[in-house]
């Protein structure tokens, strides 16, 4: 059982001692009777320096400094100091499909002496994972040569590049900052902007190949679109089979074009397919014979012979108008300047009348 405590009160003396003992402390400041978070602003207060008129203007300008900032970075105007390795230089397929050698040493000399005094453009890649971070727009010989140079000398300095961060918005976007990049610094052979054109429609940036020449090559005129279609068409049909088509020129390549919109892929692909072609030349060559039978298709008879196509050539009525099979009526008119031909029906188009102006030419021109 629990032993009980008697209490009893403090006798006078006793009373006197305390109260004597509590006089004699110090008394506590009104600051340490305040409670802890008005204390602790209270003194953040008292550190804190009344801004005077020149700090309020320096705080407007760093304010005014910061937003140019943020307005300089969103319109790609800060160049940054990017790893090699965190750029893929294939994230688009390139426009480009050879380099020089020769131009490619005198690059990366410039670059080892001079440094490299033009920045490559990239663009954030929307889902990279573990994977490098950004894409390549435009500057893919500049990153070729200083990957090159890293390679063979093992310097750090070559591990990174400067580059300036582009918001392309697109795929369609993207292809046509590489392109424009292209057009300007280095001209593109005709083969290299058809198959472009094709490339961007088969990564979903266009929906047909006209929309894709017309929105890449939007300064182009009208006639250079138009090649630019032959070609692209000349990639779809015969791209994976052509070991130079680099090296078409612009005439063979219409030509193609020509004999392919005739039906003869299939003959092209068979002439290919024997492996002759081992040069650009004997490439072409095993290809002309056939490029030669289209021509001799479309090609009207001469003076007083027979016509080599097996239909029957159209004749003019009354008013010099043919009106062909296929809906299309040639239309011979004049003005105080001369004679002009005219195409109509639903079926031409801007290639069609560049297969026929180059025939003209080809005819009109002396052997």
């Amino acid at each position: 059982m629990a032993r009980r405590t008697k209490l009893t009160a403090p006798s006078a003396e006793e009373l006197q001692s305390l109260e004597a003992g509590f006089a004699a402390k110090p008394q506590a400041s009104g600051a340490a009777r305040m409670p802890p978070i008005a204390q602790v602003a209270a003194e953040a207060a008292a550190l804190t320096p009344t801004a005077t008129a020149e700090m309020r203007a320096e705080a407007a300008r760093d304010k005014r400094d910061a937003e140019r900032l943020r307005q300089a970075e969103a319109e790609g105007l800060i160049l940054l100091e990017v790893p090699t390795a965190e750029i893929v230089a294939d994230e688009l397929t390139r426009d480009r499909m050879i380099m020089d050698p020769e131009a490619m040493e005198e690059l990366k000399h410039s670059i080892s002496v001079s440094g490299l005094r033009l920045p490559v453009e990239i663009f954030e890649i929307a889902d990279p994972g573990e994977g490098p971070k950004f894409g390549l727009l435009s500057g893919f010989r500049r990153l070729a040569a200083l990957r090159a140079l890293e390679a063979e000398t093992g310097q750090r300095e070559y591990r990174t590049i400067r580059a300036i961060l582009r918001h392309p918005g697109s795929v369609a976007g993207a292809y046509l900052s590489m392109v424009e990049e292209n057009e300007i610094r280095a001209s593109l052979t005709p083969y290299e902007r058809g198959r472009v054109a094709v490339l961007a429609v088969q990564q979903g940036a266009y929906d047909a190949v006209e929309q894709a020449v017309n929105g890449l090559f939007h300064a182009a005129s009208k006639g250079k679109r138009s090649k630019i279609r032959s070609f692209a068409l000349v990639h779809e049909e015969l791209g994976d089979m052509l070991a130079f088509p680099e090296h078409l020129s612009e005439r063979a390549g219409l030509r193609l074009a020509g004999a392919l919109r005739a039906g003869l892929a299939s003959r092209l692909r068979e002439a290919l397919a024997t492996g002759h072609g081992t040069d650009p030349d004997s490439e072409w060559q095993i290809m002309e014979p056939i490029v030669e039978i289209a021509e001799a298709e479309i090609r009207p008879p001469a003076r007083g012979g027979r016509p080599r196509s097996r239909r029957a050539a159209p004749t003019p009525d009354s008013s010099g108008v043919y009106r062909l099979d296929n809906g299309v009526t040639i239309r011979r008119e004049s003005d105080s300047k001369g004679y002009y031909i005219r195409l109509e029906g639903r079926q031409v188009d801007a290639d069609m009348v560049e297969t026929v102006m180059f025939e003209i030419k080809r005819l009109l021109e002396p052997r």
